[in-house]
């Protein structure tokens, strides 16, 4: 089994940008969380107040993705051999909930009970709503830029694998087409003075909400209940291990996702007839170094390795009968 490598000043300097654009999420979404509520509250406005819950849930999953970040460093110990990877998908599974119950479910209920009770229009408050979430958009637009930023200098689809990171450009990313909608529907209400328009805006963006918990929230579960390495990295390991010539066949390939950057990686093998056992450690040890080499984010390794002609002995009719008759 290969030793699990210490954090890299790769994956630190990663990791701090990370947190720097949690960090300038997280204070763009208190204050303007503050400021839509208040707003909404003056203007008696559904749609601003489903925009101030977006907001108050974005806060909360921000501080659940910086708790992510430090956790899911530690070094492995007794208790958890593989380490503390998954902590990353678990927190971010947290937010993807906080995003539902918060924001979608508190957008819902905003814009059923517009429609059931009506809503009250005030042109000053309604004016004080506009003007609010014209600075919204704004905050929100330039989160999204720092968050996109990232995503571009490390690599593209590539830094999107950081849930952390995905988290925080898909609630920007929500948060910029949801203050657009609450405009929008603000705006035709006091033009027609029709509140179904406000209603509609925000039962818009908890739908829109709802469609965002349901993808980030899918995404962690699949890597918490452990989910393969990526095909390309399984086909590179695969023909390494064809490509050696003590090796006659591969049995088994099985690779699971234990963080973001590292994978836990087990292969049955035979190889070819002769080899003695001194022999057999030695192929065994250079082979997991191919693989960690070859695909970096394996970082532990474990080959069930047979030698074939024993094995074929071993499950010969002749052999079974002996063992059976014994």
């Amino acid at each position: 089994m290969s030793e699990t490598p210490a954090e890299t000043p790769t994956e630190r300097t990663a990791d701090r940008k990370t947190r720097v654009t949690v960090l300038v999420a997280l204070a763009a979404n208190l204050v303007i969380a503050v400021a839509k509520a208040v707003g909404g509250l003056v203007a008696h406005s559904p749609a601003l107040l489903s925009e101030a819950a977006h907001s108050v849930a974005d806060s909360l999953n921000e501080v659940f993705l910086l708790a992510a970040l430090r956790r899911s460093r530690r070094p492995a110990d007794a208790r958890h051999p593989f380490g503390y990877g998954k902590e990353r998908f678990f927190w971010s599974l947290l937010a993807a909930v906080g995003i539902f119950v918060m924001g979608g479910c508190f957008s819902f209920f905003q814009g059923f009970e517009a429609l059931r009770n009506g809503a009250e229009e005030e042109l000053g408050g309604y004016v004080v709503g506009l003007i609010v979430l014209g600075v919204a958009l704004l905050a929100e637009g330039a989160s999204l830029l720092r968050a996109l930023h990232q995503v571009r200098k490390q690599g593209g689809a590539a830094g999107l694998r950081d849930p952390a990171l995905r988290t925080v450009v898909a609630e920007d990313g929500t948060a910029v087409l949801g203050v657009s909608l609450a405009l929008v529907g603000m705006a035709l209400h006091m033009v027609t003075g029709q509140v179904v328009w406000e209603a509609s805006a925000s039962l818009a963006i908890g739908a829109l909400l709802v469609y965002v918990a349901y993808r980030l929230g899918r995404d962690a579960r699949d890597q918490l209940i452990g989910e393969a390495a990526d095909p390309e990295a399984s086909s590179r390991i695969r023909a390494l291990l064809e490509a050696q010539p003590e090796i006659d066949s591969v049995e088994a390939l099985f690779t699971m996702k234990t963080g973001l950057d590292t994978a836990l990686v087990a292969a049955r093998v035979d190889l070819m007839p002769g080899l003695d056992s001194e022999r057999v450690e030695e192929v065994a040890d250079r082979i997991k170094g191919s693989i960690a080499g070859v695909v970096s984010e394996a970082d532990q390794i474990f080959l069930d390795v047979t030698d074939r002609s024993a094995r074929e002995t071993w499950e010969s009719p002749a052999a079974t009968g002996e063992r059976g008759g014994a």
